[in-house]
Order: C-alpha cells, then sequence, then structure tokens
C-alpha cells in the first residue's frame, strides 16, 4: 500500500520597516499552496489554497507559520477542507504550529474543517505566544458533509503564553472515539463545534468575565477566561451557518471579529 501525501507550508513575517509587514518566507509545499493577499497596511494577509483534494487518508501536512517581533500577520484559507478516507488507509495528519513573538499579532482564521463520512483526521494546533504578543485563533469543525455521518475526528489544542502552557485539550469524534461522544456531556447531537482563543496581555488586569451566547434552538458558545492572559470561547451548533454566527458574536464581543 502507497503512502500518503507528506507537505509542509511555512510562513514567516517580519516588520518591513516602512510601517507594514514583510513576508521573506511564503513557501507552500504539495496540496498547501500558499498566496499573498491584500490586507491592511500594517499587516499581511496570507490564503491557505488547497492545490488537491484531501487530507486523504495516509497524508501527513503541516502548516507553520511564525510572526516575528512586531509583526502583523493574518491567516485564512480560500475554502473549507475537506477530509477524505482515501485509498492508502491510515489516519490523517494534519498540524498547524504557530509562534507569535513579542509586539506581534497573529490571527489563524481558516474556512470550516468538513470530516467526511469514512474519514480519520488526526488535528494537533500548537501555538507559542511571547511578551506582549497577541494572538487570535479561530477553529470550525463540521462532523459529516449534509446528510451523512461523521468521519472520525481528533482534535488536539495547545496554546502557551511565555513558555507557560494556559490551555491543552483533546476532543474526539466518530466512529471509533470514546463513547458518550455525541452524549449531552459533550456535543448533545450537534455537528458544528468550534472554538475561538484569544491571547492578550490587556487581560492579565481585566479578564472579560464569564459569558454566553445563543440558545437551544440556535446553537450555543461560552466564553471562559483561562488561568492566564487569554480566553476561550467554545462554540456548538446543529450546523455551519449557525457555528459561523456564534463565533462572530464572541469574537466581536472580544474584539476580535476576524
Amino acid at each position: 500500500m502507497s503512502a500518503g501525501v507528506t507537505a509542509h507550508a511555512r510562513v514567516r513575517a517580519r516588520p518591513d520597516g516602512r510601517g507594514g509587514t514583510a513576508l521573506p518566507v511564503l513557501q507552500g509545499d504539495g496540496p498547501l499552496a500558499l498566496r499573498r493577499v491584500r490586507g491592511t497596511p500594517d499587516e499581511a494577509g496570507v490564503l491557505l489554497v488547497g492545490a488537491m483534494s484531501g487530507p486523504l487518508g495516509g497524508d501527513r501536512l503541516t502548516v507553520s507559520a511564525t510572526a516575528g517581533p512586531g509583526a502583523r500577520l493574518r491567516i485564512g484559507s480560500a475554502a473549507a477542507t475537506l477530509a477524505l478516507p482515501g485509498q492508502r488507509g491510515g489516519p490523517a495528519e494534519y498540524g498547524v504550529r504557530l509562534a507569535v513573538g513579542p509586539g506581534a499579532r497573529l490571527v489563524w482564521a481558516p474556512e470550516q474543517l468538513i470530516s467526511a463520512a469514512g474519514s480519520d483526521l488526526r488535528v494537533t494546533t500548537h501555538a507559542e505566544v511571547e511578551g506582549d504578543g497577541r494572538l487570535v485563533l479561530r477553529e470550525e469543525q463540521i462532523l459529516g458533509r449534509t446528510g451523512e455521518t461523521a468521519g472520525t475526528l481528533t482534535s488536539r489544542l495547545t496554546v502557551r503564553h511565555a513558555g507557560r502552557t494556559l490551555l491543552d485539550q483533546e476532543l474526539a469524534c466518530g466512529p471509533g472515539a470514546p463513547g458518550g461522544w455525541d452524549g449531552p456531556a459533550v456535543l448533545g447531537g450537534r455537528r458544528a463545534l468550534g472554538q475561538l482563543v484569544v491571547v492578550d496581555t490587556a487581560f492579565t488586569d481585566k479578564p472579560p468575565e464569564p459569558s454566553l451566547f445563543g440558545s437551544a434552538e440556535t446553537g450555543s458558545a461560552a466564553l471562559t477566561p483561562l488561568a492566564g492572559p487569554a480566553v476561550l470561547v467554545t462554540a456548538l451548533a446543529p450546523d455551519a451557518r449557525l457555528l459561523r454566527r456564534l463565533l462572530d458574536e464572541a469574537g466581536a464581543a472580544l474584539g476580535a471579529g476576524g
């Protein structure tokens, strides 16, 4: 049985000396293509463009992004990422590695990740923030396309600030996941789940108050301050549109609408 695709895309941002942000490294690989897009005067915008289908079973994909001291970087994607079974067997792996230097700002806000029926994907996201760097990290995951069952999706998210772990959590859904993943204590039958993490030293002395958004019909989101200069918003909704609305509302309340 042939091995899957292994690919690594890299982005590195630094101040350009004229009030903007330069991208000395913008390197796509295999199915991971990167394109610079129009940003704001001080911020560089990058889109992740899938050049092939996937991730498929057996693939090993990694995206690394670094915002150096004082840089402003925003990364999105041109379309949703669709995890598919493929013909190679075994799970696919998708790693995201984010680094934010002092005085830098990094926004990671791709489109949804869709776990198609029969797929098996393991996602690991690791973010390191230094000093007064600011991180906005947004993930949206959809379990199954319309009318189909979910694939297997295991997602681990780790966020660290100044060498200290603020968040380290893992969730497994779909066939083969620990029992109860779809029960009232976890997803409660919802098929769209998302997270928004904001790391900002402005929260050190005055963290946002815990709060709730949404309703039983439209889905719900909970804002929770973390033990450090960061907050976590966790959202569950019936579909991708309502999930996006919840995260937009929470992001606006935090000044992190991107």
